[in-house]
């Protein structure tokens, strides 16, 4: 199965040349040790199916590597940890489905990419995206929703209101319609503590 990006087709094809290139230097360099051949051969096919494998499970082995579960730290009190790049991200439960956000004290709302709102089950059909926005990309339109249910650390909220996003968003934004609920958000270091 291909990846879907265009940037990621180019890198397995640009992967798949490196590869045939590497296995086709082996058998040169080792004319007349063919045994020898094959299990280095055999070695740089494992590695070559590692990089893919790597490349096509990027998305699960940064959630690996970099957790972005809520941690709860006390009965009112969660904590998430930044990333490599300096960003918060919080993995949260939109009606009942799991959904990476990127924590944006600059969004006023929260924003669902059109990917995840239908992940969480949202009509795209039936949305009419008349809001204009003014983002760093310029103005885009966004649609108004309420959502079920949002979880995050064990925290649950009800009709929550929230925008789809009608341009090119890669990740959903956790804005301040959603941020407002706890009473406090502070950041210590590497920490971002709410507390409800």
């Amino acid at each position: 199965m291909l990846p879907d990006s265009p940037d990621s087709q180019a890198q397995l094809f640009y992967l798949i040349i490196l590869g045939g290139a590497v296995l086709l230097w082996t058998l040169r360099s080792y004319a007349g040790r063919m045994s020898q051949a094959v299990q280095h051969a055999a070695i740089w096919g494992l590695i070559f199916v590692g990089v893919i494998i790597a490349i096509g499970f990027k998305d699960v082995l940064i959630a690996q590597l970099f957790d972005d579960e809520p941690q709860r730290v006390s009965a009112d009190t969660l904590v998430l940890m930044r990333d490599r790049g300096g960003q918060f991200y919080a993995s949260v439960e939109v009606n009942g489905r799991d959904i990476r956000f990127l924590v944006d004290t600059g969004a006023s709302d929260l924003v669902l990419s059109r990917q995840d709102a239908e992940v969480a089950g949202i009509e795209m059909d039936n949305l009419s995206f008349f809001i204009t926005s003014l983002t760093a990309n310029g103005e885009v339109k966004s649609a108004p929703v309420r959502l079920d249910s949002v979880a995050m650390g064990g925290f649950v909220d009800y009709d929550v209101p929230a925008r789809v996003n009608g341009g090119e968003l890669d990740i959903s934004l956790l804005g301040m319609t959603y941020l407002d609920k706890y009473q406090s958000l502070r950041v210590e270091g590497d920490n971002m503590y709410l507390t409800r």
